[in-house]
């Protein structure tokens, strides 16, 4: 009976995705416990700290089809936590009481940790992969429109042109920011966790430090150099990762919902037949997959908090702080899942209406290439007296309803230095592009 969106059968392909969803579900978290122990088995049977008859029988059961989910299920709610039903249940699947040698040496928290690390480095692919995809659609819309005159705009206001390939390029720059921390952050936190009660790993007198380093071998995750039980900066910066990212999808997401308005309609997400479509007005096409990457992202960011309240930790092993990762991360990973396919499934398919863009330029007849004018009159008259004369020059504009070329063209200060093809080039919105190519080819050399 799912209750939340990410497990709901009718929301659940809008919000997450099946493939993140899998990396945190309960099968796949139990086997990463069942992988752990098998890998402990196996690194102290090589190292003689357990029987290798004992270490051969447990690994032959650490198969998740060998565990009974329903009574884990009453373990957990039990004990309060999975990991002693999941031994529980090994130790007696192994014949001859050989099961006694699970997790030998080994704490609750060091099983959960590394199991956390392993669906993190899941998570964290499905992450890479989709960043990799929408950094291929942003660059195929920037060197598509590199040149793609618009308007850019300042507190909702139509400011200076722009390009459409400028602006695509300005979220690719921040996006392979994100691929550029995401490459960083896996050495500090793709990291094992073994090192029993209290961090020491007193547990072991002999082998200990062998046994933490051939299970992270075993497992692939890098060794520690001390516990982590209760240092969950690791933790929090996955947190703090995902947040960043959402805020960039968020951006986009943004600036998709406002450029689609219909007094804008500079762009639309892709069409399909009846997608975005109104119950009383049929006329609407409305944003879809922005307004559930705006969702997302914003839960995303409120857990990237919660787990930096979860660092501030007891002692060496918690009473509560730990169990907010329980809650949040998950659902975090699945949130931004969701975010990254409408994202991805967005700019791979948005359609660009360079036509309208450029009559949106045209639309105040000219006002938008007041700074222009300013800058090209400054040499003959003084940048800061040019700029009150056009500003003076722009409320006249507005009240006669007239361009701004002729009324410049009429003034006696102005015509005396400028004639109107020169007034003219100066009112050209595409003379006014700046280095946005530049910027544009700057960003896409940078590309992996």
């Amino acid at each position: 009976m799912p209750s939340t969106i990410i497990d709901s059968a009718i929301f659940q392909g809008i919000f997450s995705s099946d493939a993140m969803r899998r990396v945190w579900s309960d099968e796949n978290r139990t086997q990463k416990y069942l992988d752990i122990e098998r890998a402990l088995a196996v690194v102290q049977g090589r190292l003689g700290l357990i029987p290798q008859e004992a270490a051969d029988e447990i690994v032959s059961h650490c198969r998740l089809d060998q565990i009974d989910m329903a009574k884990l299920r009453q373990q957990t709610e039990r004990i309060g936590y999975p990991i002693l039903g999941v031994v529980s249940q090994l130790n007696a699947l192994c014949r001859d009481k050989l099961g006694e040698y699970c997790h030998w040496g080994a704490t609750t928290q060091d099983i959960t940790d590394t199991a956390t690390v392993l669906q993190i480095r899941e998570g964290l692919a499905i992450v890479d992969d989709e960043l990799a995809a929408i950094s291929a659609a942003m660059a195929k819309l920037a060197k598509q429109h590199r040149d793609t005159p618009m308007i850019g705009r300042s507190n909702l206001q139509q400011a200076i042109p722009v390009t459409f390939g400028y602006k695509m390029a300005g979220l690719l720059s921040a996006i392979e920011r994100h691929r550029e921390r995401l490459d960083q952050l896996k050495s500090r936190v793709l990291v094992g966790e073994f090192a029993g009660a209290a961090g020491t790993l007193a547990s072991l007198q002999t082998g200990a430090m062998e046994t933490q380093a051939g299970l992270c071998a075993e497992l692939g995750l890098a060794q520690p150099v001390i516990a982590w039980h209760t240092i969950r900066d690791n933790i929090a910066e996955v947190g703090a990762f995902l947040g960043l990212v959402g805020g960039t999808l968020g951006k986009l997401s943004m600036d998709v919902k406002l450029m689609m308005q219909t007094e804008v309609g500079e762009v639309y997400e892709p069409y399909a037949h009846g997608r975005g479509s109104s119950s009383t007005m049929p006329q609407k096409r409305n944003p879809i997959s922005s307004c559930y990457i705006h969702a997302a992202i914003s839960v995303v960011r409120q857990h990237a908090a919660a787990l930096m309240d979860a660092m501030v930790a007891d002692h060496e092993r918690s009473t509560g702080p730990w169990e907010i990762e329980w809650i949040v991360l998950p659902e975090a990973f699945c949130l931004m899942a969701g975010a990254l396919k409408q994202s991805r499934f967005v700019l791979e398919g948005l359609e660009v209406d360079a036509v309208q863009m450029r009559k949106n330029i045209d639309m105040t007849h000219g006002l938008v290439m007041s700074e222009a004018v300013m800058m090209g009159l400054g040499p003959y008259i003084g940048r800061e007296y040019a700029h009150d004369l056009v500003y003076d020059i722009c409320r006249d504009a507005v009240k006669q309803q007239r361009p701004l070329l002729d009324l410049l063209a009429e003034h006696p200060e102005i015509n005396r230095h400028l004639d109107r093809a020169a007034l003219a080039a100066l009112c050209d919105p595409a003379n006014y592009l700046g280095q946005s190519g530049v910027m544009v080819d700057r960003v896409l050399a940078t590309l992996r």
